[in-house]
C-alpha cells in the first residue's frame, strides 16, 4: 500500500475532494506512485485526513474516470499502467505497442473465410456475398486487454494462419506478404458497450468505448483492409497532428 503526504486547505475555495484527487494525480504523473501501487483504502484514508467518506469517494471517483487508477474486487484501488497515445497515422497497434516497449500480444477468437456482408464489400469494394477473410482478436498490453478489433479482407490477398495471427500484427504480416500500404480512411467514434464486449475489454456494460473504422489502401490504391476496433478510452488515445494551413491569398469570399 502506498501512502501520498497530503495536505488538505480547507480554506481553499477549491473543493477538497479535488484538492485529494490532485495530490494523488501528481504522485502519479511524478512516478512516486507508480503502476501496481495500491492506494489507501478510502476508511483509513478519510479518518486519517478527517475527510468525509463521500468526499474520498469521489476524488477516487476522479481518479477512476481519468483511467489513472481501477478499483479491483479483492485488491482495492490501483494505479494502472499509462495509456496508450497513439499518433493517428497508418500504422498499427501492435506496431505502436511494439515500439512503446508494452509488450503487444494477441488472443484470436476469429480466423475464417466468410461472405461478405453489405458494409464490408462497399469498403473493400468487391460484390456483396464474396469470399472475405474475417478475423476477430482482442489485442493486449502486458497482458492487459486494450481493444477488441475485427478485420476484413479479400480472400485470396494473403493466407493468415491463427499462430501467425498470434504472434505478429496484421500490417506486419501484410509487409511479409509483399503488401505494402499507401493510405487509409478513418472514422471515430464512440459507443456503449454491449455485455459481450464489456466482458471481453474488462469494463462494466454500457461504458463508453472509442470506436474506429478504417479501410487501408495499398500503393496502388487498391483497398485491402477493412477494419471495425473498438479501443477502452481509459487505456487508450488518439493524437492528431493538424499542419497549419498556408495563409489565404487575396480577399477572402466572406469579406
Amino acid at each position: 500500500m502506498s501512502e501520498v503526504v497530503i495536505e488538505i486547505d480547507r480554506a481553499s475555495p477549491v473543493p477538497l475532494y479535488f484538492q485529494l484527487a490532485r495530490h494523488f494525480e501528481l504522485a502519479i504523473e511524478t512516478g512516486t506512485l507508480r503502476p501496481g501501487a495500491r492506494l489507501e483504502n478510502e476508511v483509513d484514508l478519510a479518518e486519517r485526513l478527517g475527510l468525509s467518506r463521500p468526499t474520498v469517494r469521489a476524488a477516487f471517483g476522479y481518479l477512476v474516470s481519468k483511467g489513472l487508477v481501477v478499483r479491483k474486487r479483492g485488491a482495492g484501488t490501483l494505479v494502472t499502467e499509462r495509456a496508450i497515445d497513439r499518433d493517428l497515422e497508418l500504422t498499427s497497434l501492435y506496431d505502436d505497442l511494439a515500439a512503446a516497449g508494452r509488450g503487444p500480444a494477441s488472443v484470436v477468437i476469429r480466423n475464417e473465410v466468410g461472405h461478405a456482408s453489405a458494409p464490408v464489400a462497399r469498403a473493400l469494394m468487391v460484390p456483396e456475398r464474396a469470399l472475405v477473410i474475417c478475423l476477430e482478436r482482442v489485442r493486449l498490453a502486458e497482458d492487459e486487454p486494450i481493444a477488441l478489433m475485427r478485420n476484413f479482407l479479400p480472400a485470396a490477398l494473403v493466407h493468415l494462419s491463427t499462430e501467425m495471427l498470434a504472434e505478429h500484427g496484421l500490417y506486419e504480416l501484410l509487409r511479409a506478404s509483399g503488401i505494402r500500404m499507401g493510405s487509409a480512411t478513418q472514422r471515430i467514434s464512440a459507443k456503449n458497450a454491449s455485455a459481450a464486449e464489456a466482458r471481453i475489454l474488462h469494463e462494466t456494460r454500457g461504458s463508453a468505448l472509442l470506436t474506429m473504422e478504417r479501410v487501408a489502401y495499398d500503393d496502388g490504391g487498391r483497398p485491402v483492409e477493412f477494419g471495425q476496433h473498438l479501443y477502452r478510452p481509459s487505456r487508450y488515445a488518439l493524437t492528431i497532428t493538424m499542419p497549419r494551413s498556408a495563409p489565404a491569398q487575396g480577399p477572402s469570399a466572406n469579406s
